[in-house]
C-alpha cells in the first residue's frame, strides 16, 4: 500500500536526527561498556576473564529481556502520548517501573541464593577459581538487576517522549565512571572479579536513581512519575505492556539460544575458527548497533502515530526510516568490503583464523546491507503497533528451521565447514525479511489494540 507524507509532516529531518543519532551513540556506549569488565580483568589473570565472560553469557539473555520489557513500555505510553493522553501516558509509566522491578526482583533472588549450581547447570565442571571468579562477579551483577531494569524502564520512558538525549547522556556519564571505578576497585584495591562487579553495581544504581528522581521531579511536562511510591497497579495497563514485553522477551531469548547452538556447531572445527566467530562477532555487533537505533526509533514513532491512528503517517515514517537504515547499512557493508584486511589484521589471528574471519565478514557484509533493515528493522514497526506475537513466532521459526537446521545441513552433511553457519545466518535474514514485510504490506497489523 502506498504510503504519503501525513499533513503537516509531524516528524521532520532535523527531528529525526535529534531521536536517532543520541540512539545510536546510546548503542556504541551499551556495547563499550560491557566491553570494559572483561578487558579491564584480563590484568587479573586467566580465571578472571573466563568467570567474567561466562557470567555475561547469561546476563545477556537476562538483559535483553528487560530491554523487551522496556520496548513494552516505550509503545503503550508512545500510544498515549500519540492520542494525547498525557496522564494515562504518566500512569503507563509508573505501572512500567513496578512490572520492571517485580520482574527484575524475581529473577535476581534464585540467583543470590543457587548462582554457583546455576552456573554448573549451564557450563559443567569449571575449575576451582573460574567457578569463584564467577559466583563473585555473577553475586554483584545479580544485586544489580532491579536497578538495571529500571534503568531500562526510564530509559524507555524518555524514548517515548521522543527525547533520547537524556539516556545517551546518562550512558556516557556511567561508561566514565565505569571505567573510572574499574581502575579503583580492580587494579587500586585489588579486588578482581568482586571489584568488576562491584563498579557495575554502583553505577547502575547511580543510573537508575538519576533518571528515577529527573522523571519524579515535577519538571517533565509530557510525562511523569510523580506519586511512583504511592504504589496502584492497574493490571489492564500492565498486561496491554506485558502484551509487547513479553513475546519480545521470548523473541530475543530464542534467538540468543539460536546463536548459542550454531557457536557449538562452529567450535567443532578447532580452536581457529572459534577465535574467527568471535571476532566476527564483534564486527558484527558493531555494524548492527545503527540499526539497532533505527529499531528503537521506529518504537517511538510508529507508536505516536498508532496511538493517535495514523496508519497513513505509520507507515510513510517506516518507509523514511528503514530507507535511512539501509544508506547506513550499506554504507557500512562497502566500508567492510573496502576495509576488510586491514579490520581483520587489527586482531593477530592465525593465517587459518585470519582468512576464516574474513570469509565470515564477506558473507555478514552482503546480508547486512541488503536483508538486515526488513528483517530486524520492520518486526519494530509491527510491535510498535501491537503485532509482537506475530514477529515472535516467524523470529522463533526461522532461527530454527532455518538458521539452526541449515547451519547443521550446510556444515555438516553438505561440507561447507564453519561459513555454512554464516550462510545460514543470511537465509534467516531472507526468510524474516520476506515474512516481515508481507504482513506489513497487508495491514494486519492495523487490527491490533495495544490500548483502550
Amino acid at each position: 500500500m502506498r504510503s504519503t507524507p501525513p499533513q503537516p509532516e509531524q516528524w521532520s529531518n532535523r527531528a529525526l536526527a535529534r531521536l536517532l543519532l543520541p540512539l545510536i551513540g546510546e548503542q556504541i556506549l551499551t556495547l563499550t561498556m560491557g566491553i570494559a569488565d572483561t578487558i579491564m580483568v584480563s590484568g587479573v589473570g586467566e580465571f578472571a576473564v573466563s568467570g567474567v565472560s561466562l557470567v555475561d553469557s547469561i546476563n545477556s539473555l537476562i538483559i535483553m529481556a528487560f530491554a523487551a520489557l522496556a520496548a513494552g513500555g516505550t509503545v503503550v505510553v508512545s500510544q498515549y502520548l500519540g492520542r494525547g493522553d498525557m496522564k494515562n501516558a504518566s500512569l503507563a509509566a509508573r505501572q512500567l517501573m513496578y512490572a520492571a522491578t517485580g520482574i527484575s526482583l524475581l529473577l535476581m533472588l534464585p540467583i543470590l541464593f543457587i548462582r554457583r549450581p546455576i552456573l554448573s547447570l549451564v557450563f559443567g565442571s569449571l575449575s576451582g577459581d573460574v567457578m569463584e571468579a564467577a559466583a563473585i562477579y555473577f553475586l554483584f551483577t545479580a544485586l544489580s538487576f532491579p536497578f538495571l531494569a529500571i534503568y531500562n524502564s526510564t530509559s524507555a520512558i524518555y524514548r517515548a517522549m521522543s527525547n533520547s538525549r537524556v539516556p545517551m547522556l546518562i550512558a556516557l556519564l556511567v561508561n566514565v565512571l565505569k571505567i573510572g571505578g574499574n581502575v579503583l576497585f580492580i587494579f587500586g584495591l585489588h579486588m578482581g572479579t568482586a571489584g568488576a562487579g562491584l563498579s557495575t553495581l554502583i553505577l547502575r544504581v547511580a543510573a537508575a536513581v538519576i533518571l528515577t528522581a529527573m522523571l519524579m521531579s515535577g519538571r517533565q511536562k509530557i510525562v511523569s512519575l510523580e506519586g511512583l511510591f504511592r504504589i496502584k497497579l492497574e493490571f489492564s495497563m500492565i498486561r496491554s505492556i506485558l502484551s509487547v514485553g513479553i513475546p519480545s522477551a521470548l523473541e530475543n531469548s530464542m534467538f540468543y539460544l539460536g546463536r548459542l547452538l550454531t557457536t557449538r556447531f562452529i567450535a567443532a572445527f578447532g580452536t581457529a575458527a572459534i577465535a574467527a566467530n568471535a571476532i566476527s562477532t564483534i564486527v558484527n555487533s558493531i555494524c548492527f548497533m545503527p540499526g539497532q537505533a533505527f529499531g528503537l526509533a521506529l518504537l517511538t514513532i510508529v507508536g505516536q502515530c498508532v496511538g493517535r491512528r495514523d496508519y497513513n503517517a505509520a507507515r510513510y515514517y517506516t518507509k523514511k526510516i528503514i530507507k535511512i537504515c539501509y544508506i547506513t547499512l550499506i554504507t557500512l557493508s562497502i566500508t567492510n568490503l573496502v576495509f576488510l584486511e586491514p579490520i581483520v589484521s587489527l586482531f593477530k589471528l592465525s593465517p587459518e583464523a585470519h582468512a576464516m574471519a574474513k570469509s565470515f565478514l564477506m558473507v555478514h557484509s552482503v546480508t547486512l546491507g541488503l536483508f538486515w533493515p526488513l528483517s530486524f528493522g520492520i518486526p519494530s514497526a509491527l510491535r510498535a503497533a501491537g503485532d509482537a506475537t506475530y514477529c515472535m513466532i516467524v523470529a522463533t521459526l526461522t532461527m530454527y528451521f532455518i538458521r539452526i537446521s541449515g547451519a547443521y545441513i550446510l556444515v555438516f552433511p553438505l561440507g561447507a565447514g564453519p561459513l555454512g553457519v554464516w550462510f545460514a545466518m543470511g537465509a534467516d535474514f531472507i526468510a524474516r525479511s520476506f515474512f516481515y514485510t508481507m504482513r506489513w504490506r497487508k495491514g494486519k497489523w492495523q487490527q491490533k489494540k495495544v490500548i483502550d
